[in-house]
């Protein structure tokens, strides 16, 4: 298969080189992804076509296959793939297709899935109102975007922190949104929310969930 020319090379070294401790540092704090893997499962049918875009480790991908069709899981680093495979290779899980490339990748058609996942990503992207625009296009009438996203503009003194990890390369760059900028975002990309709310009690991390309306961007 080619590479994708759409991948930020730095963005991809920079996953690959944390990909072998991205399952230690997120387990540390396991009940969240659990909560997330149920609230998710509440909204999933299993005729369902979901994308998983920025897979990661498989982390949410694997826990869910049982309860859709099929998943199409695509992250830009190719370890993260590797990763994510491995573990449903192990787990004998059949409907999940892994793949390194972007959400932009032009196998992926208009109102292709009925779910997008997007979790942990969002506030990473460097234009988050393109993306929304093409996750709109990629979701049929009626789709849902279920979102986990760290919105550090409500932490300052935590996303300066960040601010200076990114600049000596230790952590990636970030979009520091407030929960109602986050909120607008998806209005203004043609969704309706249906569900939002915290993870936990004084996290940043924002459970959002929105429906595509009928009328098309």
């Amino acid at each position: 298969m080619e590479k994708n020319t759409d991948i930020p090379v730095k963005a991809e070294k920079f996953w690959d080189r944390t990909a072998k401790y991205y399952d230690k540092v997120e387990k540390r704090d396991e009940q969240t992804y659990l909560n997330i893997i149920e609230r998710t499962g509440k909204y999933l049918k299993p005729e369902d076509i979901v994308l998983d875009f920025g897979c990661g480790t498989g982390l949410a991908c694997n826990e869910i296959a049982d309860k859709v069709k099929r998943i199409y899981a695509i992250d830009i680093s190719t370890r993260m793939i590797e990763i994510a495979k491995s573990k449903a290779d192990n787990c004998q899980i059949k409907n999940i297709d892994f793949t390194n490339t972007s959400i932009f990748d032009e196998r992926y058609k208009r109102g292709s899935f009925d779910v997008i996942l997007v979790f942990y990503i969002l506030h990473l992207l460097e234009d988050t109102h393109k993306f929304m625009q093409r996750i709109n296009e990629l979701l049929v009438p009626g789709g849902l975007i279920i979102s986990v996203t760290p919105c550090m503009g409500e932490k300052p003194l935590f996303n300066s922190l960040l601010s200076i990890g990114y600049k000596i390369g230790i952590a990636p760059e970030i979009v520091a949104f407030k929960f109602s900028e986050l909120e607008n975002l998806l209005v203004k990309a043609h969704f309706e929310i249906i569900e939002s709310d915290f993870l936990r009690k004084n996290s940043p991390e924002y459970w959002l969930i929105a429906k595509k309306l009928k009328s098309v961007l």
